[in-house]
């Protein structure tokens, strides 16, 4: 065997054993097959990004393919209701966000499932604020401007959002109160389809996720009037919080997690929280939360079960403050 060959040849096992190395041992016989993942809202939007972003790497850490599935539709409610029907085995894992998990039980007559009976908390991903953005051929430069054009024509100026009762349309309504103005809401299915809709002139403004439209802005086809955390972040750190502007009730951070069925045995639920946050804590994934306009948590699962507590009390108050409601 020549020296060339023999480099190849070590080099070969090298990363063999590499690879091999990145998988975690199994919890007795799992994982022994794919894993699924599943966002409750269509591809395209902060959901479907946070997904993705793990299903990409996950097969690296477990062994086994990670399958990212989109079962949108009624704000997330028939994907998550898919999730808590599904076998607590744990291969089937929601992939969620405030509005589905914390919003939708109090906005909704029956969301058909309970966040906290329904599921075991694995990890939250992050923490991000949202973001109030408008083409970039538009008018509208300032939220003071925004305001102004909305006080001039009382319903006339649109906002899109991702659909009735997300965090951007609960957003929207505590805009409205707060600064005065009536707007007019114009719900979508999903952020892909309504960002769509903002460049092509359909709509005037949108409130999404800022994960949304990250890769927009840093493309110069949105811009970005404001975003609602209490300090500016990422690559958004050009952009004011709605804080800034002098209006202290706006703040609200969006943030995603997964979750297992109900029941799923205790320690996978502790293998696949071991997974996802071993993939997560990757200086490349950090970096992409981070572009996308977030902060990466990847905590326990007690610290997200504590936090999806906090934001249901929170967030049950603000749509009874709203009067907003989905049948």
């Amino acid at each position: 065997m020549s020296i060339r060959h023999l480099a190849c040849l070590v080099a070969g096992l090298a990363c063999a054993w590499t690879a091999h190395a990145q998988v975690l041992p199994k919890t007795g016989d799992f994982p022994s097959q794919p894993i699924r993942l599943v966002s409750p809202f269509p591809p395209g939007g902060g959901n479907d990004f946070h997904m993705r972003l793990v299903s990409n790497e996950l097969a690296a850490v477990t062994g086994q393919p990670a399958v990212a599935e989109n079962k949108s539709g009624a704000g997330g409610n028939i994907g998550a209701k898919y999730v808590a029907d599904s076998r607590a085995d744990g291969y089937t894992v929601l992939v969620s966000q405030v509005s589905t998990m914390a919003v939708n039980p109090s906005l909704y007559r029956s969301s058909g499932f309970d966040p906290v009976t329904n599921y075991v908390p694995i990890t939250q991903i992050n923490a991000a604020p949202l973001a109030i953005v408008v083409a970039m051929n538009s008018p509208l430069k300032t939220i003071a401007d925004l305001r102004a054009q909305a006080q001039a024509s009382p319903g006339r100026l649109t906002y899109a959002t991702p659909g009735n009762g997300t965090l951007s349309h609960l957003l929207g309504v505590v805009l409205e109160k707060d600064a005065g103005i009536a707007l007019t809401h114009v719900p979508y299915r999903g952020a892909a389809p309504a960002l769509a809709d903002l460049m092509g002139g359909q709509v005037a403004v949108m409130i999404t996720s800022t994960s949304s439209v990250a890769g927009h802005i840093q493309q110069g086809m949105v811009r970005a009037l404001a975003v609602t955390s209490p300090r500016r972040v990422g690559v958004f750190k050009n952009v004011p919080t709605l804080e800034e502007l002098g209006m202290k009730n706006m703040t609200y951070e969006d943030w995603y997690g997964f979750f297992a069925p109900a029941g799923t045995p205790p320690e996978r639920v502790a293998y696949l929280h071991s997974a996802i946050t071993k993939v997560l804590k990757s200086p490349a994934i950090e970096k992409k939360i981070l572009d996308a306009g977030g902060e990466l948590v990847a905590g326990t699962p007690e610290e997200l079960a504590a936090q999806l507590k906090r934001d249901i009390e929170r967030w049950s108050r603000v749509v009874k403050l709203s009067g907003a409601s989905v049948d």
